[in-house]
């Protein structure tokens, strides 16, 4: 593995969908590893496993880093390694779920050299393993964050949101 190769891997977790929630993840590059994890008072899963992959590519130093991602979150590994993403980002996310955080994802995702692969959760994968654990115990946590967007927008209207 190269200097500037990064190993990654995200879950998001949920305890009702909404409910309270969480995200981890892991970074490994040669030797260095590092752990970044967030719960919040009321989300959803395939929000918390988008916000991972973001929140993972955000804590890069250094941009045009060569990423591959682990993450057994269908919806987020299909929407980019199919390309459904870069549709519905032509027609401004119209009718589709969380765009606040599919835009974000698109302004880091173009900054580095970023690679899917799908993993079946809960297979003992020991990184997969590892970021269901940190995303649990971070929604468990006394102090949750707020995702702002789902509670003032998609929480108005929980049946078309997830």
């Amino acid at each position: 593995m190269a200097s500037t190769d990064i190993i990654m891997y995200t879950d998001g977790a949920a305890s009702g969908n909404p409910g309270p929630g969480g995200f981890g993840v892991l970074l490994m590059s040669g030797e260095h590893r590092k752990e970044i994890s967030a719960g919040f008072r009321k989300t959803t899963n395939n929000r918390m496993e988008l916000l991972a992959v973001i929140v993972g590519l955000e804590a890069l130093r250094f941009e045009n880093m060569n990423v591959t991602i682990y993450s057994d979150s269908k919806y987020v590994v299909d929407a980019v390694e199919k390309g459904w993403v870069f549709g519905w980002e032509k027609k401004s996310f119209k009718d589709k779920k969380n765009p606040d955080l599919w835009r974000r994802f698109l302004a880091i995702y173009r900054r580095h050299n970023v690679k899917f692969v799908w993993v079946k959760g809960h297979s003992d994968n020991q990184g997969n393993e590892r970021c269901d654990h940190l995303a649990v115990e971070a929604y468990k946590r006394q102090e949750l964050g707020i995702d702002l967007y789902y509670e003032s927008v998609c929480d108005k209207n929980d049946l078309f949101f997830s």
